[in-house]
């Protein structure tokens, strides 16, 4: 990419440093600015205020105020964040941006879409998380002794306003991103505005099946992620229940990943592990001993783990709503279950099928070379540069 002819970018993400893919995409996307040496504003949350300068590259982190509150456990909302304003505001004056992308309607995007309104800069904007689906399955849970008739009811509601009030945020944007086509076309329907692909990318090094240490004969089912209601992480019950009544032994879940919904799976999966949130080497081992990826969540727009886990050579089960059936090739990398009991039967049928199982576990493999982060991003600013 020529360094040079490239629009001068300043990019403001919610999120950095959590284990989530909003966060994962940013540090990617500034490390892809970087080794390209591309005119680069980057401006996050962090451990404490702080800029950096190198070369193109101008970082601006900012410590959340004591008036911040959690929206997730990996997600805040500083209420104090404008007392930045002035020196954020000069700073990109200095840069002098040809765009403002934004991640979302955090405190962060709030103050970038500002910023570019008052510079007059062209705002572009990244769907990465439905957070009306979340929030819904959320209050579902809480509201769960109203029954399951009105409690559906009540989430249905909250998730259209939700929808409808996170929709009227993107329409400032002058163009968008989204993660798989569903959202495209959503987001090109209820909005006006051109919607363009943003995928996310995996790193075949760190993630491969050559750092699998196991050698028994337990088929190995696992989940990484938030465990939490919009995760679906409950239906991995039903999952155990029915390899055990069909007689498949031996088996074992291994569950990675913190939550609500951790002490619910810890007393209803009698053949589980749970070794919390792993990162580095010791994610990539996890998965790579694992024999099968079963992901029943019905809400991920894109679905990072699953791409993790098809570099690592393991094959994945996932349901048929939200962006992993995308990442799964049905029937070559893995099964894209229409419903509950279908899901299940994907499940047993890649357990009794060792051929199939190791053809999967193959081509999901092969699969993952095709998934870079230089590619997502590199198609990133081609559509910047598209004339609207």
């Amino acid at each position: 990419m020529n360094s040079a002819a490239a629009p001068r970018v300043a990019f403001f993400s919610d999120c950095f440093y959590e284990t989530n893919g909003v966060a994962l995409t940013a540090r990617q996307f500034q490390s892809f600015a970087a080794r390209n040496r591309l005119p680069f504003f980057s401006l996050h949350p962090g451990g404490e205020t702080r800029t950096t300068h190198e070369d193109n590259l101008t970082v601006h982190e900012l410590a959340n105020s004591k008036v911040s509150f959690a929206l997730d456990s990996d997600l805040h909302f500083d209420l104090m964040a404008w007392k930045h304003r002035g020196a954020i505001l000069r700073s990109l004056r200095q840069f002098k941006p040809d765009l403002v992308h934004i991640t979302g309607p955090g405190h962060v995007g709030i103050r970038g879409a500002y910023l570019a309104h008052e510079l007059h800069v062209p705002l572009v904007a990244s769907w990465h998380t439905n957070v009306h689906e979340f929030g819904a399955r959320r209050l579902e849970k809480s509201l769960s002794f109203l029954g399951k008739s009105l409690t559906g009811s009540i989430g249905r509601l909250a998730e259209r306003l939700s929808l409808t009030a996170t929709l009227r945020f993107y329409e400032i944007a002058r163009k968008l991103f989204a993660p798989n086509p569903d959202l495209i076309q959503l987001l090109r329907n209820r909005t006006g505005r051109p919607t363009y692909y943003m995928g996310r990318g995996v790193d075949t090094c760190m993630f491969s099946p050559c750092k699998r240490k196991r050698s028994d004969d337990v088929f190995v089912m696992g989940f990484v992620g938030r465990l939490t209601p919009e995760k679906n992480v409950r239906f991995l019950g039903e999952v155990e229940a029915a390899l055990w009544d069909t007689g498949t032994r031996p088996f074992r879940f291994t569950v990675i990943g913190q939550g609500s919904e951790k002490e619910w799976l810890q007393a209803n999966l009698k053949h589980a592990e749970f070794p919390g949130v792993l990162k580095g080497e010791a994610l990539a081992q996890a998965y790579a001993n694992m024999d099968l990826f079963v992901f029943p969540s019905k809400t991920d727009t894109f679905g990072n783990v699953v791409q993790e886990a098809l570099a690592s050579g393991v094959p994945a089960v996932v349901t048929a709503e939200g962006g992993p059936k995308y990442i799964v090739r049905s029937g070559e990398s893995g099964l894209v279950a229409a419903s509950d009991k279908a899901f299940v039967r994907c499940v047993l049928d890649v357990i009794r099928d060792r051929d199939l199982h190791q053809q999967m576990r193959r081509t999901g493999r092969a699969q993952a070379y095709d998934s870079t982060w230089d590619h997502v991003f590199e198609s990133v600013y081609s559509a910047y540069e598209t004339k609207v």
